[in-house]
């Protein structure tokens, strides 16, 4: 298994790392995350982006995923819904939670749940992961 900090690691040139996630648990049942909502993140009014939401949860599923792959394999996006129940505001952490429900041998399906700093649900995105063999 990779730890957070090496995935981390990996991520700073990237757009996880542009976008200031920082890791805080990963394990093959559960990853847990956290991120800044600054100005360049947001859309008007100080909100964080929708795009924004969906690429900080996208990264987690796929995250869950990589540490689940057999040796060898790599994994991409197939398919994303995002529910959007309430904003977050700019200056403010949001975090996520995302944990399986369904870890298969051609699929992957995760669920992350993303909350203000207040604990308030913001929104709730399910992603199936293709695993392709290497």
């Amino acid at each position: 298994m990779t730890d957070a900090a090496t995935i981390q690691a990996l991520f700073q040139p990237l757009l996880p790392g542009l976008m200031g996630l920082t890791l805080t648990e990963v394990t093959p049942e559960r990853v847990t995350a956290t991120m800044h909502v600054r100005p360049d993140l947001c859309t008007t009014g100080g909100i964080l982006h929708g795009g924004s939401v969906m690429a900080f949860a996208d990264t987690l599923g796929a995250v869950g995923t990589f540490v689940n792959l057999p040796a060898g394999a790599r994994t991409t996006t197939v398919e994303s819904s995002t529910k959007f129940l309430a904003g977050a505001p700019q200056g403010t952490t949001v975090s996520a939670e995302c944990t399986p429900f369904h870890r298969g041998r051609t699929t992957m399906v995760w669920q992350t749940l993303v909350r203000t700093e207040a604990g308030k649900l913001c929104a709730v995105v399910t992603q199936t992961q293709l695993v392709i063999p290497g």
